[in-house]
């Protein structure tokens, strides 16, 4: 197949990072994105160009986007950070044994969002058969940082944990996870509706922070299970209330910002007296320090999971170049799962 030279793709419209705090959701993503043909670099030594089958919209690249990732733009070219394809050139030997594969992929070299992208081989990763694309679209950024945060709770010691946003395609994987590890995992949901649905996703309990009872739930749950990590992907005060609530030695991950409005952390004595830590979690950290084989292993048991149906990912919609500026944030609106972009 001869290799493009341009590519249609969602264009950044701006580069590096906002002026000022971005919210989670912007009201509309066209004063950030454009459909334009962009240049497609020649691969460099160990690069691959991907013809891309689909690509999901997660929560970071609409941080991404509005400038309020951790990771600078650069205008005119695609956004989207991973999706899967086939790989249809390469450079040097490593790549060019890629060629004809179906993969998933991260987009280090221009975005995923777009009709062909350019990476480097050594982190793509070819699929198996069963693997639908759907899943591989999705296969890197949300069950990567899974394992990573359920490996999180067994390094402190805990066998139970709290999840908050625990209805999104990232916190059903951790509940099915952490079910299969013999942990127990109590979500905690803003809105009541999907208690039954969790619960069979692996759930233990499950909180809804908006209810009256919620408090008393919280305590009750606490004295049973002793929970001493609580994963959060929200940062609001209700989260920072459960923190304060939990025993001696509880950690609070951070690895995402749901909420536009940050916590009061009302109760600073306890990270004195008990022993009580934050910190933070980002994937782009975690996965080059792990060891070359921690990374293979985790990538045979995602790929295991999504085949055998344990993992699956709920799809919302699916919208090509041209509908996505305007239709991924009603689609995203519906909380029915992934908005995949099929280029």
């Amino acid at each position: 197949m001869t290799r493009p030279k341009s590519t249609q793709a969602l264009s950044l419209r701006e580069g590096g990072f906002a002026s000022a705090p971005t919210p989670q959701v912007p009201d509309s993503l066209a004063p950030f994105l454009e459909l334009a043909e962009v240049q497609l670099p020649d691969p460099g030594p160990g690069q691959v160009v991907i013809e891309v089958t689909m690509a999901p919209v997660n929560p970071s690249d609409l941080f991404f986007v509005q400038g309020g990732y951790g990771q600078p733009r650069v205008q005119g070219q695609a956004a989207g950070f991973e999706g899967v394809g086939t790989v249809i050139a390469g450079n040097g030997p490593q790549a060019e044994a890629l060629i004809g594969k179906r993969v998933s992929f991260l987009g280090t070299g221009t975005g995923a969002w777009a009709r062909h992208a350019l990476t480097d081989a050594a982190i793509c990763i070819p699929l198996h058969d069963a693997v639908k694309d759907a899943d591989a679209a999705a296969l890197i950024v949300n069950p990567l940082t899974a394992v990573a945060l359920v490996e999180r709770v067994k390094e402190a010691g805990s066998t139970a944990f709290f999840v908050n946003a625990a209805g999104s395609q990232l916190g059903r994987l951790i509940l099915g996870l952490a079910r299969d590890e013999g942990l127990t995992a109590i979500a905690v949901i803003r809105r009541s509706g999907a208690e039954q649905a969790l619960l069979d996703a692996g759930a233990a309990a499950v909180l809804v922070s908006s209810e009256d009872g919620f408090a008393a739930q919280t305590r009750a749950v606490i004295k049973e299970h002793k929970p001493r990590v609580l994963l959060d992907a929200v940062g609001d005060q209700a989260t920072a209330d459960l923190f304060f609530a939990m025993p001696n030695g509880a950690r609070w991950v951070s690895y995402g910002k749901m909420s536009d409005q940050a916590p009061a952390l009302t109760q600073m004595g306890q990270f004195i007296f008990m022993d009580k830590h934050i910190e933070g979690f980002w994937l782009s950290r975690w996965l080059p320090a792990a060891a070359p084989e921690r990374r293979i292993a985790v990538i045979t048991q995602v790929q295991e999971r999504f085949a055998s149906g344990k993992w699956k990912t709920r799809v919302a919609a699916e919208l090509s170049l041209d509908q996505a500026i305007d239709g991924i944030l009603p689609a995203l609106a519906t909380g029915a799962g992934k908005v995949m972009i099929k280029p």
